[in-house]
């Protein structure tokens, strides 16, 4: 299963595509061939027309359409099309001006010539670009060198359009250079380089002339959705196509959302328990750069492409093997990339049911104790078999009150409850779930577009644990994962640990239009304290390192998010005072991770990513990059061999992948090893430092949740 997004606020549309040139060249040299104009059809003129009364009458946000609406419609749709600034000159800029106050005029009346006179620029633009080039290659890429120091600007998002094409021509002899010097290291001579660039520029200018109106209409209605909130969409035909295939769990592919950044395709997260989830190697904000079907394909190259076409290629029949090029999500070059080796597959309700287990935990005075972990990877409901009266229906509810009980009955003296990595799925099943855990109580408030605000949660009184509980979350845990745990921290019920959740707080509806369809934010969430889980998300009552950088990832790195606000919290009481707790379980926990060979390793891990976040600028210089390249690769040696010393396990002698051994083999060989792989997990797992330490905490609380200790019950 495959979702698509775009790039600047993680829109669902087939974005267009960021390409490398070096030099401008004036528009009347385009190729022989005229490049027609695209031009707004009818079809799009209903579907604004629509999209502008939906919006008015039914999204949370209400905006006025006036010329201050029409600024930041100009700017979002600029900023979607050449979001690093690489391909428009600043006289575009300048002559695009005139459209600053009359795109809300021209929005009322369905007017969409500006938009997509802007979009044909842009579209000539690259493809001048591209073709002079993929015309230069021979002769400019043979001449580089590499010995001079200079460096390139990563980041161009704030950066001056380019003043003119001398300008112009500057930045894009270091954007080719850069590309080129990621090859060399990489291995690669002139020749292949040149071959390489040449078919991918090939590629995006066959891409950008076979563009249509659709591409060049949807681009435009997902900025002007985009200023509402960035969970608003227009969906084209194809795109909500696919979206009902999504949303219903069928497609067989490999279980990733992914998304368009300049002209990578983005890993914005991976789907529970699919099957790049399972197989390990694929992270969020990792690039997509390369795709090969099964062990012996070819791998072709997709920098640029279409995001719904790098979506076919990946998509495949159950059973069969895709090959994914990726350049790691902390790498700031094209240098560093590795191959990973997916089983496509069905993403099945089973598979992501809720899963429990046992783990010993031997406190501080030797005392070992037994805590029981519930692994949630999504709020599930089999709506089907609901519908049809089966009694032995799916939900995480039924399958929770099922493994809590056999985890008690084995002797758990304590829950704790996995939210890692759950980005939501049905409230109800959240609302369901919170209800295992208390007796009776509201779990959430829902505030919709006019205001009115509704409450949901457990009305009868009935029976429920009452023992000790605590909930892990991280940044992926989002939306019912953030109403769980933000009910669980309210009412005092439990502990919350770990990192601060996603911040997804609001609720979307997907609504017909004349051509495509809408999806528009028409409530919020806020938990019974009255705080909205928008935008911040659940802070933990205790803190671990982040896995995920909250710059890259999360609901406050979009833009046009909700804000953060309060309304009155709702009448409820609380269970324990688990907020007398928490300096005594921070300093315990403090103390134990200080000696923990995997928390350090963590934290080791995060120093040196945050290093590299923090650069700006890149070497072109051959030796400095090498330079650069092998201290990380000593610093990551010396680190996982600190960590394996301090375990008892023998060190390193390099950190070699086994990816190239798996390329040698049949795709037959692939899957017997991962069944082989599977069955050693099985019997030998390695422990979940994270988990572990969570457990050690809860075990650290157990005095706090005596039944003497219990405060006024609702």
């Amino acid at each position: 299963m495959l979702t698509i997004k775009s790039s600047r606020n993680g829109k669902f549309t087939s974005a267009l595509i960021v390409a490398l040139l070096l030099s401008i060249v004036s528009l009347a040299s385009i190729a022989e061939e005229a490049l027609k104009p695209l031009t707004a059809e009818k079809t799009h003129k209903t579907a604004i027309h629509d999209m502008v009364d939906q919006l008015n009458r039914r999204h949370y946000v209400k905006l006025t359409l006036n010329d201050d609406f029409s600024g930041k419609l100009l700017d979002a749709f600029i900023d979607d099309l050449d979001p690093n600034r690489l391909f428009l000159l600043k006289s575009d800029i300048d002559e695009f001006q005139k459209y600053r106050t009359r795109l809300d005029d021209e929005l009322k009346k369905s007017d969409l010539s500006a938009g997509f006179y802007i979009f044909n620029r842009y579209r000539e633009r690259m493809i001048v670009r591209l073709q002079y080039i993929q015309d230069s290659l021979a002769k400019t890429v043979p001449a580089m060198d590499f010995n001079v120091n200079e460096d390139i600007e990563l980041d161009r998002t704030d950066a001056e359009w380019p003043a003119d094409q001398a300008e112009a021509n500057e930045i894009w002899r270091k954007q080719i250079k850069n590309r080129v010097l990621g090859l060399r290291l990489a291995k690669k001579d002139d020749k292949a380089i040149i071959e390489l660039l040449t078919k991918r520029f090939k590629n995006q200018i066959k891409r950008m002339k076979q563009l249509e109106a659709e591409d060049a209409f949807q681009i435009y209605a997902n900025a002007f959705a985009s200023l509402y909130d960035p969970h608003t969409d227009y969906f084209s035909p194809r795109i909500s196509e696919n979206f009902q295939i999504n949303m219903s769990l069928k497609l067989e592919g490999i279980g990733a959302v992914l998304q368009m950044e300049d002209d990578y395709t983005k890993v914005v997260r991976l789907v529970p328990a699919g099957p790049a989830d399972k197989q390990g190697q694929l992270q969020p904000a990792d690039r997509i750069i390369g795709v090969a079907q099964g062990k012996k394909g070819e791998m072709q190259d997709v920098i640029g492409w279409r995001l719904d076409d790098v979506v076919d290629l990946i998509r495949g029949t159950a059973g069969s093997f895709v090959r994914l090029e990726v350049i790691p999500a902390i790498a700031k070059s094209d240098e560093t990339h590795h191959e990973i080796i997916i089983e496509r597959n069905e993403v099945k309700l089973e598979d992501q049911s809720a899963k429990g287990e046992m783990i010993d935990i031997t406190d501080s005075d030797g005392e070992v104790h037994q805590v029981g972990v519930i692994h949630v990877p999504t709020f599930y409901l089999d709506f089907e078999a609901y519908r049809m009266g089966d009694t032995e229906f799916r939900s995480t509810t039924r399958d929770v009150h099922r493994i809590l009980g056999e985890l008690l009955s084995q002797g758990a003296e304590g829950i704790v409850i996995d939210l890692r990595d759950n980005g939501g799925g049905s409230l109800a099943e959240a609302n369901g779930m919170v209800g295992l855990f208390i007796e009776s109580g509201p779990t959430v408030q829902i505030r919709q577009a006019n205001a009115r605000v509704l409450r949901e949660g457990k009305r009868r009184s009935s029976p429920y644990y009452t023992g000790p509980l605590a909930v892990l979350i991280n940044r992926m845990s989002a939306s019912a994962s953030e109403i769980f745990a933000g009910a669980i921290q309210d009412y005092q019920r439990g502990l919350v640990i770990g990192t601060q959740s996603f911040g997804k707080g609001t609720v979307q509806s997907v609504n017909a239009l004349g051509h495509g369809q809408l999806k528009l934010t028409e409530s919020k969430f806020y938990r019974i304290s009255g705080d909205s889980t928008q935008n911040r998300g659940v802070i933990p009552d205790i803190a671990f390192p982040p896995l995920y950088n909250k710059e890259d990832i999360g609901e406050s790195v979009l833009d046009n998010a909700l804000h953060w606000d309060r309304i009155p919290q709702t009448n409820h009481n609380y269970y324990f005072d688990l907020k007398a707790s928490i300096d005594t379980l921070q300093r315990k926990h403090e103390k134990r991770i200080a000696k923990d060979p995997d928390f350090l390793f963590l934290q080791e891990q995060i120093s040196i990513v945050e290093g590299l976040r923090n650069k700006t600028h890149l070497s072109l210089n051959i030796d400095l990059r090498k330079k650069e390249r092998d201290t990380q690769k000593v610093q990551q040696l010396a680190m996982e061999n600190r960590r394996r010393v301090a375990k008892g396990e023998e060190p390193l002698e390099s950190l070699e992948e086994d990816s190239a051994d798996e390329l040698a083999m049949s795709d037959e060989e692939v899957e017997a090893k991962a069944e082989t792989d599977k069955d050693d997990e099985d019997k030998d797992k390695e422990p979940d430092p994270l988990m572990t330490e969570a457990s050690h905490i809860l075990v650290d609380a157990l005095p706090y949740f005596l039944p003497e200790r219990l405060a006024r019950r609702p």
